[in-house]
């Protein structure tokens, strides 16, 4: 089985990352997982939801879009969609996990992913580089004397894995995606716990045993995009 851009089933697309993309924003990338490029942003901001005023602890929300021309056809401009409320959803949840909400004070870190370029793994390039504007967020905060420690717990990224032409394969472009009999996407801490798994058989259903394979897959992607992370983050310490 040859891969559409002839890399190896257990092969990550090229991985790059331009920190401070954005002057404005206390923390921002743009973030490439090949031809799929995200501008990850992150806003400090005083006050946080209702539910949570008077509390002391702090939020993390994020928002996700598609520019008109980010795919091969103009997608209308749209505040929301069901794909849409899903996908922020889940790059919300994803970065709530590494954060300790008591160390941030009534303020809410507002993540905002805004795609450039689609071409697969959309929400794990979010998820990604999310992380990244996140920890440099937070890094800002500390040199403003905003906060004390770092209120990160932990590192989270993401990646797709698939069953393409029947072989399990890492980090699917959209060729591989829309042909694809099974689709996951698999988030993970550093420490190597399970965020989230979200997985669907296109063409089918799919034995554990693929699903293993599968999983297996992600965790060898994570650790490299972990290493990444790390490398654009060296003043960075969580703390556990």
């Amino acid at each position: 089985m040859k891969r559409p851009d002839g890399r190896k089933p257990h092969q990550l697309r090229k991985i790059k990352v331009t920190k401070n993309y954005m002057k404005n924003a206390e923390g921002s990338c743009l973030i490439e997982f090949g031809e799929t490029k995200v501008i990850c942003t992150a806003s400090v901001e005083e006050g946080v939801p209702p539910f949570l005023k008077g509390s002391g602890k702090g939020w993390v929300t994020a928002e996700y879009g598609m520019l008109p021309r980010s795919c091969t056809s103009r997608i209308r401009r749209e505040k929301t969609s069901g794909r849409t409320e899903e996908i922020q959803r889940l790059v919300g949840r994803s970065l709530r996990a590494v954060v300790d909400m008591d160390k941030l004070g009534e303020r809410t870190i507002r993540i905002d992913c805004d795609v450039v370029q689609g071409d697969g793994g959309t929400r794990t390039a979010s998820i990604t580089g999310g992380f990244i504007a996140l920890a440099d967020a937070v890094l800002w905060m500390r040199r403003q004397k905003m906060i004390g420690n770092v209120p990160l717990k932990d590192c989270v990224a993401a990646v797709s894995v698939g069953v393409y032409q029947g072989v399990p394969v890492l980090d699917l472009n959209y060729a591989e995606d829309s042909k694809a009999d099974v689709d996951m996407n698999i988030v993970m801490l550093g420490r190597g716990e399970y965020v989230e798994v979200q997985g669907t058989g296109e063409g089918g259903s799919f034995s554990e045993a693929q699903m293993r394979a599968l999983l297996a897959l992600a965790r060898r992607g994570i650790k490299e995009l972990l290493k990444i992370q790390k490398k654009n983050l060296p003043g960075l310490k969580v703390n556990p």
